[in-house]
């Protein structure tokens, strides 16, 4: 399963569907600021499921701060990570999502890539498609494993 991540899109809509014709995902998970972006992933692209949870720019959503689900298998939490202070450090989105027993823990927030794996949990901040190095990560579940490639995206 091919799983593309993406936060802090911050109103680049085209980019995002750009991003999904070049990837061609399974699944495409948003991880906040400005969730309603999202609108137009899911006109363009309605067979693809999509995720998303709110950030702290998403003052009127109804979307979750926290979403909890399992795909092939793996206990997935997905973030924005205001509401973690990832800002200071990972230490207590990690630690909660390891009480939760996840394997794999998305956050965004900070518009700073990040791949690690902290006792047996996938850590990962995909970036900000719009600021700094404009980034997003791809996820694949095979064979029970998951591996995390960051790309950065090549605007023109």
């Amino acid at each position: 399963m091919k799983i593309l991540v993406m936060s802090d899109s911050h109103g680049l809509k085209d980019c995002m569907i750009d991003i999904i014709a070049l990837e061609n995902p399974d699944q495409v998970l948003h991880l906040g600021d400005n969730d309603r972006d999202c609108f137009c992933i899911e006109s363009t692209y309605p067979h693809i499921p999509l995720r998303l949870v709110r950030g702290n720019c998403d003052l009127f959503s109804s979307n979750p701060d926290i979403d909890r689900f399992t795909l092939c298998e793996k206990q997935f939490i997905m973030t924005h990570g205001h509401l973690h202070g990832v800002k200071s450090g990972l230490r207590k989105v990690i630690d909660a999502a390891q009480r939760e027993q996840a394997d794999v823990l998305l956050f965004g927030h900070t518009h700073i890539p990040h791949y690690s794996i902290e006792d047996g949990l996938t850590v990962v901040n995909p970036g900000s498609i719009l600021y700094g190095n404009a980034s997003y990560a791809v996820l694949e579940i095979k064979n029970g494993a998951v591996s995390c490639e960051l790309k950065i995206l090549q605007l023109v």
